[in-house]
């Protein structure tokens, strides 16, 4: 089958292109090259086999001249839940990107009728009832209070599909939520098949090392490197919980959506996670840092930022039970991949640092 990957030289894309062409598919992607770090990707996934091109998805008329494709796998995005409010992207630039980027892609769907796979985001999900949660502190980690009453959508396995979305969910958030309306929308409209996999936090080997976008591999990074490291809001303890998914991981469900048949709208929509088995503090991954590499020191800084939620896992009893799909690798694993890399790559913080 020939893929197309959008933002096939980032983190997520270049993984999946791997696993894709490893699996026997034509792979052809492109990508702005705009995110420090990703065209250390082109030359090994060329080597592969994938056709690199370089093209922005903001601009339509590139996407018009991409060669035909049976799916596309949606891999690119500004992911940083502080984009547009940062001060260093404008709130037009992650729409630009975000939403606008997603529709010249819809675009060449329908031109194509190519099937289009989503990769969107657990922060699709609404702030102030997250924000609000009754938690207790167990191992040094929030949990959900299971004694008080808890948000629609949310139990001890985590936010399932029927979680509140309403705004606020940032811009970030709102730009992935928008996408997928029109995805699924474009895919009614125009005959195509369409899938929208929220995914949690995605985690492994050659993630670009960033605090705001790939928060393990920076902190393993960052500790193997006796970088400065801050526990930021939630009393500075560090107990602020993520779930931890790696992408290859997506591998099995991809290949069901490719050759799946037209589904209800209500069943190409689920969360693909680590799930509360793989949750972790930031307390917790800093105690196996300190295992793995020895010791380092954390600075307690309880100032909030904007956004911030203390414990944020997906449930995916749903993908379950559609596509029989569970995570693969457990987060130790994952962990100790990222380590590896960190000690044969010194100076990947750098690389993939902010220009």
């Amino acid at each position: 089958m020939k893929i197309l990957i959008t933002g096939i030289c980032g983190f997520v894309g270049s993984t999946l292109a791997r696993e894709l062409i490893a699996a026997g598919h034509q792979v052809t992607g492109f990508d702005n090259f705009i995110r420090p770090g990703s065209e250390t990707n082109r030359a090994p996934l060329e080597k592969l086999g994938a056709k690199i091109i370089t093209a922005d998805l903001r601009d339509a008329r590139a996407m018009d001249a991409l060669p035909a494709a049976d799916f596309v796998v949606d891999a690119a995005a500004n992911p940083s839940v502080l984009a547009g409010v940062d001060g260093k992207t404008s709130s037009r630039e992650l729409v630009d990107h975000n939403l606008t980027g997603t529709i010249n892609v819809l675009e060449y769907c329908k031109a194509h009728k190519a099937g289009f796979i989503l990769l969107s985001t657990s922060r699709v999900y609404s702030i102030p009832p997250l924000a609000a949660l009754p938690t207790v502190v167990r191992d040094d980690a929030l949990a959900p209070d299971v004694t008080k009453p808890l948000p629609p959508g949310l139990t001890a396995a985590g936010l399932d599909e029927s979680f509140a979305t309403q705004a606020p969910v940032s811009l970030y958030g709102a730009t992935k939520l928008a996408s997928e309306a029109m995805a699924l929308e474009y895919g009614e409209t125009f005959g195509f098949p369409v899938f929208v996999n929220r995914c949690g936090v995605m985690a492994g080997a050659g993630q670009f090392g960033r605090a705001d976008q790939g928060i393990f591999a920076y902190w393993i990074n960052a500790w193997l490197r006796k970088r400065p490291l801050k526990y930021l809001g939630f009393g500075g303890h560090g107990h602020q919980v993520r779930d931890c998914l790696h992408p290859r991981d997506l591998l099995p469900v991809l290949e069901q959506q490719f050759a799946a048949p037209k589904l209800a709208a209500a069943d190409r929509l689920a969360n693909f996670s680590g799930g509360a088995a793989s949750a972790m503090s930031l307390k917790q991954l800093s105690d196996w840092c300190a295992k793995r590499f020895g010791p380092h020191t954390v600075v307690q800084d309880g100032t909030p930022r904007p956004f911030d939620i203390g414990w944020m896992v997906l449930d995916h009893a749903k993908a379950t039970r559609l596509w029989n799909w569970r995570p693969a690798t457990a987060t130790p694993a994952v962990l100790e991949e990222i380590a590896r890399h960190a000690e044969q790559n010194p100076g990947w913080l750098e690389l993939s640092a902010p220009r």
